[in-house]
């Protein structure tokens, strides 16, 4: 399967789920526009709360669509911008690129994979037990975080469902995700 755009989810308020939208432009160095966590820098209240000017490293959110498939087999009916993400991916490993990999969706929109997602206490608020479906053990214990990644948009442009990704990966030894 070619990977590519399953759909795109933005909001102007502070919201856990996001509505579906028709397309989304993507705008560099600040996110999604019209989106509630576009800007240099960090848009996400508690983030803000304890340093408002820490650059803002999580402009685009982006989940697989394999993990609402892994979920409605646990009991969890999850769509496209329930989970608060701007780009549902489907056909790519979004958990196993490094850290700096570029993904080109669509024609003209670059952003670039700045770390995971890590899962929070509203997703319990939106769905009880969600938070434990979400999380796994990797073969050596340690903790896997299934909520996608976050990213920085490197360049502009439309992006909408049916959109072809491409993944260039960072020079040099790849560095693993880790939580931003």
């Amino acid at each position: 399967m070619a990977a590519e755009v399953l759909s795109v989810s933005a909001a102007r308020g502070h919201r856990f789920s996001k509505p579906r939208q028709l397309s989304v432009r993507l705008v560099a160095g600040l996110g999604i526009l019209g989106d509630a966590h576009a800007g240099e820098t960090v848009k996400h209240r508690s983030r803000v709360a304890r340093d408002p000017t820490q650059p803002n490293l999580r402009q685009v959110h982006l989940i697989a669509a394999e993990l609402f498939a892994e979920l409605a087999g646990q009991g969890y009916p999850i769509g496209p911008g329930d989970l608060g993400e701007n780009i549902t991916t489907q056909g790519i490993d979004l958990l196993g690129l490094p850290t700096g990999a570029r993904l080109r969706l669509g024609r003209e929109a670059v952003v670039e994979v700045t770390g995971l997602r890590n899962p929070c206490i509203q997703i319990d608020q939106f769905r009880p037990g969600l938070m434990q479906a979400v999380l796994g053990r990797a073969p050596d214990g340690s903790l896997i975080r299934k909520t996608g990644v976050m990213s920085i948009v490197i360049a502009g442009g439309d992006v909408a469902p049916g959109d072809a990704i491409t993944i260039e990966l960072p020079a040099g030894a790849p560095r693993p995700l880790e939580v931003v």
